[in-house]
């Protein structure tokens, strides 16, 4: 019997049977997905609403609960097509070991998951830096955690490759030093300057009071003294802050007069050469006799 007719046979006898059963498969799947994701909701909002629970935790619980939902869809979908659901959980269950010891990266950074949010290093909206990846925490899932960069852009990193490294958290402090400098000319009084400046920028928005900035000699340059400007305030202002210290110190300079630094330029005499008499431009001067 050729490979067509036995087709036709097939779907003359069961054809009909088997077309329900994929409609009514297709039907669970997308009625089955909807109430997952209704679910998942719910929950996390539940959580949120408690005001007990982080807001980075409850999406991974209702991360976690929609993938065991979805496995038991999957198997209630093989069921209706008459597979034997416990013969399937036991093949699935060698695949599963088969699979996790081929992918054990993988399952590294699911228990990274884990302990992120045992421990708790960051919550979703600090602002971090993981895994040499600075920005915005937006999302930490099962395998990887979502941050968004300062010029937005979405970066996913493994949670284990951020376990394992170094975690820089700036949100978690209430404030955080910005560092800017200022030069000022030879012969500007630095003690004035450091006078004027201080009340300037601890009038800036956003600076925190206390600790006051810092405004101190830094370094000294053939130009001129080098002054440390540090304000201090919250991350979530740190750009505003930066900013706007270089414009206060910009302004501060201009009205009290101060030169703009210049570098100390070296002239070198151009000694005579084989007896002929350089421009009288460029030529050294004449000895003093009386020397």
């Amino acid at each position: 019997m050729s490979v067509l007719q036995t087709a036709w046979a097939f779907l003359a006898t069961q054809g009909l049977d088997f077309g329900l059963k994929v409609i009514g498969a297709l039907a669970a799947w997308i009625v089955g997905r909807w109430l997952i994701g209704l679910a998942e909701r719910f929950m996390v909002k539940i959580f949120e609403r408690s005001g007990r629970i982080d807001q980075m935790v409850a999406k991974y619980c209702g991360t976690i609960v929609s993938g065991i939902l979805t496995l038991f869809l999957i198997l209630a979908i093989l069921g209706v097509f008459g597979v034997q659901t416990t013969s399937f959980v036991a093949i699935f269950a060698g695949l599963g070991l088969a699979i996790g010891t081929a992918w054990g990266g993988l399952l590294s950074h699911f228990a990274a998951g884990v302990f992120l949010q045992v421990f708790r290093p960051f919550k979703i909206g600090d602002f971090v830096t993981a895994a040499t990846v600075t920005g915005t925490v937006r999302e930490v899932g099962l395998f990887f955690t979502k941050i968004v960069t300062p010029d937005n852009v979405e970066t996913i990193v493994g949670n284990g490759t951020i376990f394992a490294g170094t975690i820089q958290n700036f949100s978690s402090l209430p404030y955080r030093r910005v560092d800017c400098s200022a030069k000022i000319a030879n012969g500007v009084d630095p003690l004035d300057a450091i006078a004027r400046l201080k009340p300037a920028i601890a009038a800036i928005p956003n600076v925190v009071a206390v600790p006051a900035p810092d405004v101190e000699i830094l370094n000294f340059t053939p130009e001129g003294p080098l002054l440390a400007v540090r304000p201090y305030t919250h991350t979530e202002f740190y750009w505003q802050v930066w900013f706007d210290t270089n414009r206060t110190i910009v302004e501060v300079f201009t009205a009290a007069g101060y030169p703009v630094p210049q570098t100390p330029v070296a002239f070198r005499a151009i000694p005579e050469s084989n007896g002929v008499a350089l421009p009288a431009a460029i030529a050294p001067p004449a000895p003093n006799p009386a020397v």
